[in-house]
């Protein structure tokens, strides 16, 4: 009996870890972008040419251009301000897609609070989940 509970513990310490889940990786996130991670914030996206990220103010195309983006809107640590994120929707498409839908909170102590929504489509890949599209909209007068 000890022999098998051993065995399982052998197991299960060294069974290949499980992909982050879709709201792992939106927490994973957030907990980046707090510490002023830029690059720890964009780990959420799928690192690819085709990866998108709308705004009222167009499209953005390419995991790097979409880095060099936040970088250049939040270029310091106080401009970053604390990202949170509520009402969070996972919809499952298929096995390997998701729509998650999400309000976002950014409080900045030298702006005003910025507020909105997003719509994120999600896919599994091999390292786990990452977004492939991004569509945020800031709510009117924030």
């Amino acid at each position: 009996m000890h022999l098998l509970s051993l065995l399982c513990l052998l197991a299960f310490v060294h069974a290949p870890a499980t992909p982050p889940s879709i709201r792992q990786v939106l927490d994973a996130q957030v907990a980046a972008w707090n510490r002023g991670d830029i690059p720890g914030y964009m780990a959420g996206y799928h690192e690819a040419a085709d990866t998108e990220f709308v705004t009222a103010r167009g499209i953005v195309r390419g995991w790097k251009t979409v880095l060099a983006t936040y970088r250049k809107s939040y270029p310091t640590r106080a401009a970053m301000g604390t990202l949170s994120f509520s009402g969070v929707e996972l919809n499952q498409l298929c096995p390997d897609a998701a729509l998650v839908t999400l309000h976002f909170h950014l409080v900045r102590a030298e702006q005003p609070p910025l507020e909105g929504v997003s719509t994120l489509v999600v896919r599994r890949f091999g390292e786990g989940w990452r977004i492939i599209s991004d569509h945020s909209t800031a709510t009117p007068g924030a």
